[in-house]
């Protein structure tokens, strides 16, 4: 599919549909990356001035106009909702948003160093709570590819508290990351490829996400005040 007729059709009847309430319209994940494949989702941010359950309905109803509706997923919110939201999130979702139209620069002076260590704090413990529970319980292959693939954005914020550069694209965040975090990317990207795990592999695999997570615990406690 051709995203970009898609979104200049998706925008157009945005426009349309909520006219000045319309504030800010996004992409995130891997088309907003410039990363996506023909599986990928369409990840739509949409903020406006404040969002009723109408609204919610008549977005479904627009969104059910477009080609390709099954693949278009993603975040509507009102202005003040979102600047009420837990800071942590706000780093990840401002910087792995691309504006199509509008802006959300007035989220970044909300975001301080202590939300992106929150987040890298939160992403690891998530990891490990889930690493653990698979490993004894579930076993299951596609799980373990999906952790690492949100270990992907525990990387990013870990990279940019070293270095004070957010980097979208995978192709340049690898080269610059030290390790571990770089053979967590990289088994990331490689696990994206693969259909099967070997049970020795899966265990060998399960068993370096969980330490990594149990590591980063550690070394992002709160800083005292």
């Amino acid at each position: 599919m051709d995203i970009k007729t898609w979104m200049q059709d998706y925008l157009d009847k945005l426009k349309s549909l909520f006219g000045s309430r319309l504030l800010f319209v996004g992409l995130q994940g891997s088309y907003g990356r410039g990363e996506a494949t023909e599986s990928s989702d369409i990840d739509m941010v949409v903020i406006l001035n404040c969002v009723s359950p109408e609204d919610l309905k008549m977005y479904r109803s627009m969104l059910d106009t477009l080609p390709n509706r099954e693949k278009a997923c993603g975040f509507i919110s009102g202005r003040q909702e979102l600047m009420n939201w837990e800071r942590s999130d706000l780093f990840q979702f401002y910087h792995d948003t691309t504006p199509i139209f509008g802006c959300i620069d007035f989220l970044q002076p909300l975001i301080g160093k202590e939300d992106v260590r929150r987040a890298v704090r939160i992403g690891a413990c998530n990891i490990y709570h889930m690493c653990g529970h698979n490993m004894v319980h579930e076993r299951d292959c596609e799980l373990l590819k999906a952790l690492y693939k949100t270990a992907t954005f525990t990387v990013q914020a870990v990279s940019y508290l070293q270095t004070g550069t957010y980097r979208k694209k995978k192709t340049e965040l690898l080269p610059v990351l030290q390790q571990p975090e770089r053979e967590i990317l990289e088994t990331a990207i490689a696990l994206k490829q693969q259909t099967d795990i070997p049970k020795a592999e899966f265990d060998r695999l399960s068993g370096e996400l969980f330490r990594w997570a149990s590591d980063i615990i550690a070394e992002y406690q709160p800083e005292e005040t």
